[in-house]
């Protein structure tokens, strides 16, 4: 049997659940990261420059490497999977071009468009007095909250809601002219606020098949009842109740589908892990965002219910033979509960002891870690995903703040409220 050595860029809980799932498959031999973190497991971390394309090829040939997984935003954005592919390597991930998804919301805004996708109504700006004149008659028309959005990538936290005048003004202020997040906050998408459930639906594609995971719902705010700033994401449960098989259709139809032959036709096919933001409106499932990847950390919660293997998969979305019947998922379901430094997703102290039971290894899913002698200690907001499944999403809830408790860290702080929405609304069905 050929075996093969795989490279996945990335350093976070996302490619640690990767890995682990990767590992699955007899056929890989050994797992490189880069950067990759100290608390991985199954993966070997290598802490070189994740965005110098031309050293990392060198290093994958000297590794004899087969197949490279390039999971995060900035690297897909930046055209490594055009890089790597042109240098003969095999890839998982979409190319520069459709990777524009993500990397601006300009652009996504203009594509759901053109191809009839619902989303919300919304408006683009280039200038900071065009945008603050547009907010001030969306106030006077009553048109508050309003969503607003930097166009480029901004780590998850480039979304403002802003619930008056005063804070829609302060938050373009702050992307457009003060520059929060560099160049991506210089234009901004402004939309209007939707209401109604939010799901997540990551999919894989190989730009003519999609095949859609399993569903999820995230928790961005830091603290309970969602309130605090947005994060990258404090917890997640699996399958999301709220996405009944009726929505499920609905979206393939009027959603997903769309989507993948509108990239074909503008021929920029999308190859890769393609994420959906849904908001369940009055008026139908519409597009909240895309992502060009797995999401961090829903992956952590849906890889470990993937029956099939993920590998095979990432080869069929490479080589273009993907089907529906690859895809299989346990009938359990799954929390994710982040533990985050405390001050997390502003100021926090990192190089705090973590006391990590070994015991519960198979549960954990390490990003910001690093390890001296045998100790570890924090090197991140967001410190390790405890995740946990069982056959019913109470049980999974229970047994994942169990297993939370169990991880101690000086500054640990964490959502107690992962999957109560969900809880009530599994029990009104």
């Amino acid at each position: 049997m050929k075996t093969v050595n795989i490279l996945v860029l990335g350093g976070g809980g996302r490619e640690h659940a990767i890995i682990k799932a990767l590992k699955k498959n007899d056929r890989v031999e050994r797992i490189y990261c880069v950067p990759g973190n100290d608390g991985m497991d199954g993966g070997i971390p290598f802490p070189i420059d994740i965005n110098n394309f031309p050293l990392l090829a060198r290093f994958a040939r000297t590794e004899h490497v087969g197949y490279i997984v390039v999971s995060p935003d900035n690297q897909l954005a930046d055209g490594a999977v055009d890089f790597f592919e042109e240098a003969g390597f095999p890839c998982f991930g979409p190319n520069k071009a459709a990777a524009r998804l993500e990397s601006s919301k300009i652009f996504a805004k203009e594509f759901m468009k053109r191809h009839h996708i619902p989303t919300a109504r919304y408006e683009a700006f280039e200038t900071l007095e065009k945008a603050k004149a547009y907010v001030e008659k969306e106030a006077a028309a009553g048109h508050l909250p309003l969503v607003i959005k930097a166009d480029g990538l901004a780590l998850g936290k480039g979304v403002v809601i802003a619930e008056t005048l005063e804070e829609a003004e302060e938050t373009l202020t702050r992307f457009m002219q003060e520059d929060a997040f560099g160049t991506s906050g210089h234009r901004v998408v402004i939309e209007e606020f939707m209401e109604g459930p939010e799901v997540t639906v990551l999919t894989l594609t190989d730009g003519k098949t999609i095949v859609p995971l399993l569903s999820s719902m995230d928790h961005k705010r830091a603290l309970d009842g969602d309130k605090g700033p947005n994060t990258g994401g404090m917890g997640v449960i699996a399958p999301n109740p709220y996405y009944t098989p009726e929505v499920a259709e609905l979206c393939r139809k009027t959603i997903f589908v769309p989507t993948v032959q509108g990239m074909r036709d503008e021929g920029t096919p999308f190859k890769g892990c393609l994420y959906f933001g849904l908001m369940l409106t009055q008026d139908g499932p519409k597009v909240v965002e895309y992502n060009c990847r797995f999401g961090d950390p829903e992956a952590q919660a849906i890889l470990p219910l993937l029956k099939s293997d993920l590998y095979t998969l990432f080869r069929a979305v490479t080589e273009e033979t993907l089907t529906p019947e690859m895809v299989e998922f346990s009938s359990d379901s799954s929390c994710c509960v982040i533990l985050a430094s405390e001050g997390y997703p502003k100021s926090y102290e990192k190089n705090v002891e973590i006391k990590l039971p070994h015991h519960l290894r198979d549960k954990i899913y390490c990003a910001g870690v690093r390890k001296k002698g045998s100790t570890y200690y924090t090197n991140g907001g967001r410190v390790v995903s405890v995740v946990e499944t069982a056959p019913t999403l109470e049980e999974a809830i229970a047994k994942a703040y169990e297993t939370a408790d169990q991880v101690t860290f000086r500054t640990k702080y964490f959502r107690k409220d992962i999957g109560q929405k969900a809880l009530k609304a599994l029990e009104r069905k």
